[in-house]
């Protein structure tokens, strides 16, 4: 373990928040991809978050990682084009295509190893987990990849230049107009987004400690970005730069909770459009839903991003 994830003697400073959460299963990452399809730390639209089922949703965010450069925008709305989500109930086409991404057999055989996290064992194309993860590689491999040829891979997941353009139109309406995050902030929203699922542990620093608390996933989440920000919540808050009330949030900011500025008890990471990622309290896992920042609780915001990076 790092020195940056070392315990410190004043604590972890994390409150119990009892708050709604995500089915564990379904919880997700996101690695942005190009305006083509969706933004660097692009975040649900509210038509996205309408239509698509949470832990879909959520899937589809988790799995985009799988392609550097992919957008989870453009998964969902491949699984939007081919059964709306898995709600078809029949999910088996003319062709022979199964399941709720729509492979057939031995296309999904290609793709669907290693076995995704909460995937089935045997690897199957009915279940959503497996099937996400293969469409993200089949993409991959046909040019999604740091959107050489994000078209052609699109192309090559339904031979159909209408196809093509039905799912980047749907893409580009399920991501939210947001400001755009300064590069330091987007790559700690990936970050932080690719632990989406992960338990919440009491001073836990990440995968070594088993999971996180609040302000060991913010720390960690801005050290991805090589920008150093204390270990505890209080620390983080005061170390600022703090917002002056009323200042438009922008993704990468933090957002403090507790009875007062003094008295901070729980972070959590804005990632726009009215949500943040936090891990909340024991016996849940790290999760993205409302910012909450219309609760009594909430104390103020910081931009970290505006902090120096560390030197390499």
């Amino acid at each position: 373990m790092s020195s940056l994830f070392a315990k410190t003697a004043t604590g972890v400073g994390c409150a119990v928040l009892a708050l709604p959460m995500l089915p564990a299963l379904a919880i997700a990452a996101l690695l942005g991809g190009l305006s083509s399809g969706g933004s660097v730390a692009a975040s649900p639209s509210k038509q996205a978050l309408a239509d698509i089922p949470a832990y879909m949703l959520a899937l589809y965010q988790r799995a985009a990682p799988e392609c550097p450069g992919l957008s989870w925008t453009i998964l969902a709305a491949i699984g939007k084009v081919e059964t709306d989500h898995a709600r078809n109930p029949g999910m088996v086409s003319s062709a022979g295509a199964v399941g709720p991404m729509q492979f057939l057999p031995s296309t999904f055989q290609a793709y669907a190893n290693p076995v995704p996290a909460g995937g089935k064992k045997p690897l199957t194309p009915w279940d959503p987990v497996d099937a996400v993860y293969a469409a993200a590689r089949l993409l991959c491999a046909n040019g999604a990849k740091n959107g050489k040829n994000l078209r052609h891979a699109i192309w090559s997941y339904n031979h159909s230049d209408a196809y093509v353009n039905q799912v980047l139109n749907i893409a580009r309406r399920y991501e939210a107009a947001a400001p755009t995050p300064t590069e330091a902030a987007a790559k700690a929203i990936t970050f932080a987004r690719a632990q989406l699922g992960a338990p919440y542990v009491w001073g836990g620093d990440g995968p070594a400690d088993g999971g996180f608390d609040c302000s060991g996933l913010t720390q960690a989440a801005y050290h991805a970005a090589s920008i150093s920000i204390p270990r505890v919540a209080q620390g983080q808050y005061d170390a600022g730069p703090r917002l002056p009330q009323g200042t438009q949030l922008l993704p990468g900011d933090l957002l403090f909770f507790g009875n007062s500025p003094r008295a901070i008890t729980h972070v959590a990471l804005y990632t726009g459009a009215g949500q943040a990622i936090d891990a909340p309290h024991p016996g849940a896992v790290v999760r993205q839903g409302p910012a909450r920042t219309d609760s009594p609780t909430f104390q103020g915001a910081t931009r970290p991003s505006l902090r120096r990076s560390e030197a390499r």
